[in-house]
């Protein structure tokens, strides 16, 4: 069933299941039909024969004991009598068999009614069905009277008829009913189409407005016509997509409130920070001279209140990017050099191992690449294992080069329940690690970046254990 669904749309289904109700409801019509007719038209045939020929038994005189000329003139004046069908006279006079035929006896005359016919003073009969072609078998006794009431007197007619004519008939009435079968599916074929319009001009309606709530387009309602179902099913429709468009529209609301509000604590902060910033420096470079813990005081004062600066520029790097206020300032760029420089600024040359082929040029820009290798390396180094590797090669996808680079750690990779949220903001796979030296936005900047040049970043767990993170960045001019 789920095959044929998957196969045929619902116009198709709603037309072939009208075709069938149809055709059913015109074949067990016409199945009663042709039972009720046939029965009628051999009904009809067989109580007009039987009379008949019970009527002109009566009139006929007999002499007993009957002899074989006698018996075979009455044969032959009861078949002459057969006025609406011909039919086949026999006697059976005990031993004596004579008919109006050049047979003497029937093979159509079966014992069963030979049998009846002697018990029924009033006769028998019995339609069969020999060498394929339908009879109808009349038994009648002739009858005299005693004084005491008509007794048998040990004669039997039979009278024998084709029942041709009527089973042609019927077989008539078939081939019309047959032949009409197909313009009455064809005429059908007209209120099918019309049916499945009317209930799928609603469904229509309804995948269209669900495409258009897929795509964003929360204002979308569908037309209510009349008061069935389907009428009750738009409604519904209507008064979710309200519901949802309220809540989207609130949620939109209360995100600018929060990212207004991140940019504006980000911008307030900036100018006591720098403050702070200069002279926590100042502090550091007279911590040698004071005592040991007012000196361990200043340097968790220096510590914390850079830990603050990151967070503070961080916060705003991702306000501009949700304020859609960011530029990417292109250069074409020696990718290799690139990677060492962001390297050297930070001094892990002598952490981090290099597979950095010569000669891959990228139009980048090269600020936001330096924040992307540097996020994905500090990420490897806080939460990894040395050695770390930063691997560059160039690959296609989708028939289009792209600039492959990879961070690789030796640590124990990232657990499969975090690989889904690795890039959310501040979203840290352990708990309990509520202080760390990043600021939980390291990584979602990294994608905001990634995603302004056109390319992708994800993450995984290699084959020998460690994470690795994979961007990759389309390359222009190749």
């Amino acid at each position: 069933m789920k095959l044929i669904s998957a196969r045929f749309g619902l116009r198709t289904r709603l037309i072939a299941a009208f075709l069938f109700v149809a055709a059913v409801s015109a074949a067990t019509t016409a199945t009663l039909t042709y039972r009720e007719a046939r029965s009628a038209i051999l009904q009809q045939a067989q109580d007009t024969a039987v009379a008949q020929f019970r009527d002109r038994v009566s009139a006929r005189g007999i002499d007993l004991p009957p002899d074989r000329l006698g018996l075979r003139d009455m044969c032959l004046a009861l078949a002459r009598d057969g006025k609406a069908r011909p039919w086949t006279v026999f006697a059976e006079y005990g031993s004596l068999r004579v008919s109006s035929s050049d047979r003497p006896t029937s093979t159509v005359i079966t014992p069963a009614l030979r049998a009846a016919s002697q018990e029924n003073s009033h006769g028998s009969f019995q339609r069969v069905v020999k060498d394929g072609k339908p009879w109808l078998t009349v038994g009648m006794p002739t009858l005299f009277n005693r004084g005491d009431g008509r007794q048998p007197t040990g004669l039997v007619l039979y009278a024998v008829m084709p029942l041709a004519t009527e089973e042609a008939n019927v077989a008539a009435m078939v081939s019309a009913a047959r032949d009409g079968a197909l313009p009455a599916l064809l005429i059908a074929l007209v209120p099918a189409l019309l049916a499945a319009r009317s209930v799928l001009r609603p469904v229509r309606d309804l995948r269209r407005a669900a495409a258009g709530i897929g795509r964003g387009e929360l204002h979308t309602r569908i037309a209510v016509r009349g008061s069935d179902e389907l009428a009750g099913l738009a409604r519904t429709f209507n008064e979710s997509s309200t519901k949802l468009e309220e809540s989207v529209e609130e949620l939109r609301r209360a995100e600018e409130r929060a990212r207004r509000f991140a940019s504006d604590v980000s911008h307030e902060l900036r100018t006591p920070l720098a403050g702070m910033l200069a002279v926590t420096e100042v502090l550091d470079e007279d911590a040698a001279g004071l005592r040991p813990d007012t000196a361990a005081a200043v340097r968790l004062i220096s510590t914390e209140t850079g830990k603050l600066a990151t967070l503070v520029e961080d916060l705003m790097e991702i306000s501009r990017f949700d304020a859609g206020a960011v530029d990417l300032h292109s250069d074409e760029v020696d990718v290799a050099e690139t990677i060492r420089k962001t390297l050297q600024a930070r001094h892990w040359e002598h952490r981090v191992r290099t597979e950095l082929p010569c000669g891959v040029r990228a139009v980048l820009d090269p600020r936001r690449f330096d924040v992307v290798i540097a996020n994905l390396v500090g990420n490897a180094l806080r939460h990894g294992a040395e050695p770390v590797t930063v691997r560059v090669r160039s690959g296609w996808r989708d028939g289009a080069p792209r600039l492959v680079t990879e961070v690789e750690d030796s640590g124990p990779g990232i657990d499969a329940a975090v690989l889904p949220h690795i890039f959310d903001r501040f979203y840290k796979a352990d708990a309990a690690r509520t202080r760390s030296t990043g600021s939980g936005l390291g990584l979602a900047i990294t994608r905001e970046n990634v995603r302004l040049h056109g390319g992708t970043v994800h993450a995984a767990n290699g084959p020998a254990g460690g994470a690795v993170f994979t961007v990759e960045l389309p390359l222009e001019g190749e």
